[in-house]
């Protein structure tokens, strides 16, 4: 018999509650990074292809 793993619950509880926050979070992130390296002049491959 297997042990309950009490984690797998709180991590699968966490993420229903957590997910519209981090995914904001996330792009918010993408596009400070995005605007800050325009203004330097700077330019990253991969930033340009997300959006």
């Amino acid at each position: 018999m297997r042990k309950f793993n009490a984690w797998l619950v709180f991590f699968k509880r966490e993420w229903n509650w957590n997910w519209p926050f981090l995914v904001v979070f996330a792009i918010t992130g993408i596009l400070i990074t995005k605007f800050s390296l325009c203004l330097t002049g700077y330019s990253t491959p991969f930033l340009f292809l997300i959006l």
